[in-house]
């Protein structure tokens, strides 16, 4: 079955970096755009990053130019860098297979990392 697994989240300080990964199993990872997306305390899960099977990439607005999303085919693992964090970056983030339109695929999330920009 689907299997996501997200790790490297922590408490950073405002203009801080961290990278995060996540390991997938339980599908043709190759063969599937990955998202990575994050749920903030009172929000609504958004997309933050997208990479396709061709290694295109698209980002949220509040994103763009700080966080770099990356995959890597033979490890079925997908990274997101981020840098210049922000306090309003602070959220749980998760992966997760995504359709073309970027919604995610798998009703399955894993555990997410979570992420905490203290200002």
């Amino acid at each position: 079955q689907v299997q996501l697994v997200e790790s490297g989240g922590g408490l950073v300080q405002a203009g801080g970096s961290l990278r995060l990964s996540c390991a997938a199993s339980g599908f043709t990872f190759s063969a599937r755009f990955m998202g990575w997306y994050r749920q903030a305390p009172g929000k609504e899960r958004e997309l933050v990053a997208g990479i396709t099977t061709g290694g295109s990439t698209r980002y949220a607005d509040s994103v763009k130019g700080r966080f770099t999303i990356s995959r890597d085919n033979a490890k079925n693992s997908v990274y997101l860098q981020m840098n210049s964090l922000k306090p309003e970056d602070t959220a749980v983030y998760y992966c997760n297979a995504a359709t073309t339109g970027w919604r995610p695929m798998y009703n399955y999330w894993g555990q997410g990392t979570q992420v905490t920009v203290s200002s």
